[in-house]
């Protein structure tokens, strides 16, 4: 009786959560996007088969069996899959709240969510690379049987690195620098399992063992997986509890805080102002403060990379990649939300309706005065000799004068308050367009910048872009009043959504 009452509250919560989801403000924004997410995920879906053929063509004819390759390569999948969620996995919400106000258990709803976190969508994410190699290489030494219990065992690995990476979300939440720890982690583990000492290879046959124990059946893998996945499973009970106890009864901490006047602001009148909003919130909210030093670390570690080791060396498209992702991540992280953390006080900026043309402005001037960081990055792979100083420049302008352009369009169209001091227990999402626009505005710039080297040389292709970035920054004062108002004519539309995603 119980299992089954179990069951059906599982399954009503998980109803309520697609309910959400389709009754929320922006629900119609996101079917006029479907065709292109589908697209998107196509695309990523598409390039993973093709990855996994080449693979099966390249170790086919090797040493070792396929997938004893991709078996051995166990810790690399897995610190890939670990960073990889922090960029395209949604931060953990636990949407307890509204059923703490019923008669059902807390223990019932942390076990319900982080049951559904096991059974998230995401974790198939690598299937299009594991399906295509094991029914190349595994049916014809251990059948279908295998085929089965290969995959398997890889989806439970994913399950595993979820909840180890819910772990460290959950603790990276509350003191951003402790993300130092995972990375020196898996940095150590990978040097001196695959790189030093690399003749005996330790981690690679221990990984290949341990993982063909699935394609045998082996009770040994199984068990190991699940002495793992009880202390992964109860850590993340005591933590999740905790956390969202101190989010759902807004517990805090009081600390003294010096405040900083910014006299020196003061000369720009209420532009000014503004830009004293942009750095006080950069430094005092939860949310704004991770978006900004999650942007920078991704800067340093790839600058860090591309300076100091050979990874990207022949591969020109890494390159590009690293040259514009630095200059752009940290613009995107924060721009694909603009005007959401004004929405939790959008009506006194109403007010004053020419307020929001100046906050527009300071928003520009903020992400353009930002773009120092990684300019102070980019001098380490220029004075190794891998970028030059004209490289750094173009990516620089053709940042503040295309790609903010292109992201400050969404000021006109979001309409969603984000909480700035809560990640574990609020609603608000990412919309389609969001995620699609943030996409966009990594990838077309590589597109371009790519293109432009190989129609021309480097040195042409940076010229380009400067060229470009100029003539878009110089411009900013009219596409910036052009946005002003489309917002205004949108401001009714606007100013319902950002009431209706509160709480």
């Amino acid at each position: 009786m119980q299992i089954a009452r179990a069951i059906m509250l599982y399954r009503q919560i998980a109803h309520n959560q697609r309910l959400h989801t389709r009754r929320h403000p922006v629900f119609e924004k996101n079917k006029a996007m479907k065709i292109f997410s589908y697209f998107f995920i196509s695309f990523w879906a598409i390039y993973l088969v093709v990855i996994g053929v080449s693979t099966y063509g390249i170790f086919k004819d090797t040493a070792y069996e396929v997938f004893d390759w991709v078996n051995g390569g166990l810790m690399y999948f897995l610190v890939v899959d670990f960073f990889l969620r922090f960029v395209m996995q949604e931060t953990p919400a636990q949407n307890i709240k509204q059923y703490k106000l019923m008669h059902i258990p807390t223990r019932f709803l942390l076990n319900t969510f982080l049951l559904r976190m096991g059974l998230q969508p995401f974790n198939l994410f690598w299937a299009f690379f594991f399906v295509p190699i094991a029914l190349l290489s595994v049916p014809q030494y251990y059948g279908l049987t295998g085929l089965i219990s290969f995959l398997f065992g890889w989806w439970l690995i994913f399950v595993l690195n979820s909840y180890w990476y819910l772990l460290w979300r959950t603790l990276i939440n509350r003191q951003f620098f402790l993300l130092i720890i995972p990375v020196v982690s898996s940095a150590l583990i990978l040097y001196f399992g695959y790189f030093f000492d690399s003749d005996n290879e330790h981690l690679f046959h221990s990984s290949m063992d341990f993982m063909r124990g699935f394609l045998e059946g082996s009770p040994l893998s199984y068990f190991c997986c699940l002495i793992v996945a009880v202390p992964l499973y109860l850590l993340n009970y005591k933590m999740q509890r905790e956390a969202i106890y101190v989010e759902i009864a807004k517990t805090e901490t009081v600390s003294k805080v010096h405040t900083n006047n910014m006299t020196s602001l003061d000369r720009f009148g209420i532009i000014g102002e503004y830009l004293k909003l942009e750095i006080k919130s950069t430094i005092r909210n939860l949310v704004v403060r991770k978006q900004f030093l999650s942007g920078t670390a991704c800067m340093l570690m790839l600058c860090s990379l591309f300076s100091f080791t050979d990874f990207y060396d022949e591969f020109p498209f890494m390159q590009v990649f690293i040259h514009i992702y630095c200059f752009t991540c940290l613009g995107v992280l924060t721009l694909t939300t603009i005007m959401c953390a004004e929405g939790n006080y959008i009506d006194g900026l109403m007010v004053h309706k020419e307020m929001i043309l100046s906050l527009l402005k300071a928003k520009y001037y903020f992400q353009c005065a930002m773009l120092t960081i990684p300019l102070l990055f980019s001098i380490m792979p220029v004075m190794q000799g891998k970028m030059t100083l004209l490289t750094s420049l173009s990516c620089l302008f053709f940042t503040s004068g295309v790609v903010f352009p292109f992201l400050f369009q969404l000021a006109v169209y979001n309409d969603t308050t984000i909480h700035l001091n809560r990640k574990l227990t609020s609603s608000g999402r990412d919309t389609k367009m969001q995620m699609l626009m943030s996409g966009a505005a990594l990838l077309l710039p590589m597109l371009v910048m790519y293109a432009l080297v190989e129609l021309f040389d480097s040195d042409t292709a940076a010229w380009i872009m400067v060229t470009l970035g100029i003539i878009g920054t110089a411009l900013h004062p009219l596409w910036l009043k052009n946005i002003y108002h489309r917002f205004m004519q949108r401001r009714y539309q606007n100013m319902d959504g950002f009431r209706n995603s509160r709480e």
